[in-house]
Formats: structure tokens, sequence, C-alpha cells
């Protein structure tokens, strides 16, 4: 029986001291949480939003971990592409909801806010969706981990090669918040130590810009011989469009899309898209292992099957529960700072990534991979839109530890 204090008071002093008071029962929460804060109504609903919840679930359910007595929820938010309706969101499943961890923040200004508030609350963040290298560099946490691509990595895989390949002048139209900044800046610098020139950029307004024809005036003008996009989904998707009637490529000019996903290339459509250039981590016909993740969740995604963000969600969601699973739900739901580092001592290995490490800044790495889109006769059927060009290994594909200044590092 739980006694309350009205019930204590009632009983009167001589009762109490006649017999000791039952211990107040203890209930303790051991199911472990975890938040997929993504854009589920904006431009990146497909890049991220309900395919990553399906592969936050699929990693739950391929782990098992519910038979080895470890109950997982995953539960699910929308950031509208806004830090403070993120943070809000964020603080109410730190506070309230019980929330160990939030994966997925597939917008760079919300991630590194979110950074901020895990290290506050001793929660885990894994960026599987934010693009910043400042992630793992001067604004690098003890309870982050960023899990898929970077600025850097993008940028040093398609702006080293465009210009060694004679695209030596270079003009962006870039997405005016913090990702689209970075990647402009990061291509930048690689363009110029590949011996090319950057001659000028614009910044479109985001969210809610769909009329690209002033930027793309404003490059076709610049006379640049690549047009680098620093945008990504739907912002991609409509500027390529747009490029195409303008006649960008009948007076010299290509483009390059500093960040691609086959739900963006599957939106323009292979006729548009061929021959694209083009970087990502994940493609789901690469090998045996991503074809055989790709059999578990198609049923469950049909008409948006997972890009490289998405695997990012179920590679990040299998390693924290495998870290889960070593150090048990309590000792999980205790400490986020103690899950991240049982996390960077193990190594990595799923179906979408396969083998690999997160390193002591907080940066996952694993192979990059250079893909060129298929023409319409060459795709053999549903989403067969990339032919492998080339791959960069683990090791070159991410900035070296050395030159990011995370203060976890210089410590």
């Amino acid at each position: 029986m739980m006694l309350d204090r009205r019930q204590l008071l009632a009983g009167g002093a001589a009762l109490a001291a006649a017999a000791p008071l039952p211990a107040r029962a203890q209930t303790r929460d051991t199911t472990i949480r975890i938040g997929v804060l993504a854009d589920f109504t904006g431009p990146y609903r497909d890049t991220s939003g309900p395919t990553s919840v399906v592969c936050a679930r699929q990693a739950v359910e391929d782990l098992g971990l519910a038979a080895r007595g470890i109950q997982v929820e995953v539960l699910q938010a929308d950031h509208q592409n806004r830090p403070d309706a993120a943070l809000a969101l964020t603080r109410r499943w730190f506070d309230q909801d019980g929330v160990d961890m939030v994966c997925e923040v597939n917008n760079s200004a919300i991630a590194l806010a979110v950074a901020n508030l895990a290290r506050e609350k001793d929660k885990v963040q894994l960026a599987s969706g934010a693009g910043t290298s400042a992630l793992t560099g001067e604004q690098c946490s003890s309870n982050t981990i960023q899990w898929t691509y970077d600025t850097w990595m993008f940028a040093n895989v398609v702006g080293r090669a465009t210009v060694r390949a004679g695209g030596d002048t270079w003009y962006f139209i870039t997405a005016d918040y913090g990702f689209g900044h970075q990647m402009e800046r990061d291509t930048g610098r690689f363009v110029q130590a590949a011996g090319g020139r950057v001659l000028s950029s614009a910044r479109f307004p985001f969210p809610g810009t769909t009329d690209f024809s002033a930027f793309l005036l404003q490059a076709q003008a610049s006379r640049a011989k690549i047009v680098g996009l620093a945008t990504a989904a739907a912002d991609t998707v409509n500027c390529i469009k747009q490029a195409r009637e303008f006649g960008l490529a009948r007076r010299g000019q290509k483009l390059a899309g500093l960040v691609m996903f086959t739900t963006d290339i599957h939106a323009i459509g292979l006729e548009a898209a061929q021959g694209l250039l083009l970087s990502e981590v994940f493609y789901w016909d690469l090998n045996d292992r991503t074809r055989a993740f790709m059999d578990r969740v198609r049923s469950k995604t049909p008409a948006n099957w997972p890009n490289q963000e998405h695997a990012g969600t179920y590679s990040a969601v299998t390693h924290y529960l495998k870290a889960a699973a070593e150090l048990g739900a309590a000792a999980t739901k205790q400490s986020g700072r103690a899950v991240i580092e049982r996390m960077k001592a193990m190594p990595t290995d799923d179906d979408c990534f396969g083998p690999g490490e997160v390193r002591a800044d907080g940066r996952k790495i694993h192979p990059a991979h250079l893909f060129e889109v298929k023409a319409p006769s060459e795709s053999r059927g549903p989403w067969d839109y990339y032919k492998l060009a080339g791959t960069v290994p683990a090791a070159e594909a991410f900035r070296p530890m050395a030159e990011g200044n995370c203060p976890l590092i210089r410590r």
C-alpha cells in the first residue's frame, strides 16, 4: 500500500512512531525513446520526413531488442524548418516525454541549436540529415554525432572532380541559410584549390522560393562554365527544371548539383537529369547488403524509396541501439554522453553503409560514391537511376580530424 502525505498526517504521530512507514514504490521508466525530428510538410518532406521514420522503425525491428527485454519507442515531429519551433519540440521531448535520442534533424541551423540543448540535458543527437561541417568542427559536442554527410564531403567530391574535368569557372545559386552558406563556402575553397575561380553568387530566400528565373539570369550573365547549386531537395529540383527551360546547357553552361539525392532525380525525371554527376554515400542498388535493406523497407515506403539521408537514419539508430543493448536501458537513459562514448568505442556496421567508425570529433565516416545519372534507355525499372562512376575511401572522403578545430580533440 502507498501512503501519501495527507494519510500520514491523518494517522497521527503516535501511529507513525509505532510502525515504520512502507517505502514509496518506485516506477522506473526503462523504455528507450527515439525522436525523429524532420520536415514532414515542407520542401524536404520526401528527402527526410515519413521515410526517415520508416527507416528508424526498421532499425528497431531488425535488431529485435524486445525479445531481449529492451523496449524502444519511435516518435516523430515536424520542425517546420524553424529553429525556434524545433527547440520547443525537442525541449518538450526531453523534459516531459522521456525522449533519449533525437535523429534526422535535416536542417543545419536546427541541428546546431539542438546540439546545445542535448549537451545541456545530457541527451543524444544523431544528426543524420544536417550538412554543416561545423557540427564536427568548432561547434562539436560530446552529445552529438554527425552521421551521413556534410558540406566538406560534398564539396570535396564534386568540386575537385568538376574543375579537373574543365569546369574551372563557377557561379553559385545558394539557399540563404546555414547549410547553403557553408556549402557554397566549402565548394568554392575546393574549386580554388583545384585551380578554378568563383566569379560570384546569388542567394535566394529560404523557405518559400519557387521562381528561380532572376537567379538563373544572373548566372547566365556571369558566363561561368559551372552553375553550382548550393541547395537541396525541392529547391534543387525546381532550379534544374527551370535551368533547362532557360537553355543554360545550350549556352555551354553546366549545372553541378552539390547536394542531390535519388528522390531529387525521381522528381526531375531521367530525361532532364541524365548525365548529371553527383555524390551520395548510399544507393539502394549498390551491393547485396543495400539491396537486402531495400527488400525489407520497400513495401513500407513504396512511393519514396530511401535515399542517403534515410539510410543515415537507419544506420544511426542501428548503432545507437547496439550501444544501448550493451549498456542496458537504465544506463542509456541516465547519460547521453555515456552512450556517445560507447558508440565511438564500437565499430559501426550495417546494411546501408557497411563497416565504419565514429571518430573522436563526432564524425561518422564511410566511403562516398560518385554517381552518374542514367539515360532513360539505361534504366531497368523503378528508381534505377544511377551508375557508379567512382568511390572515395572513408579516410579521404571527410575532412581530416586535425583540420576541424573541434574542442574535444584539442583537449
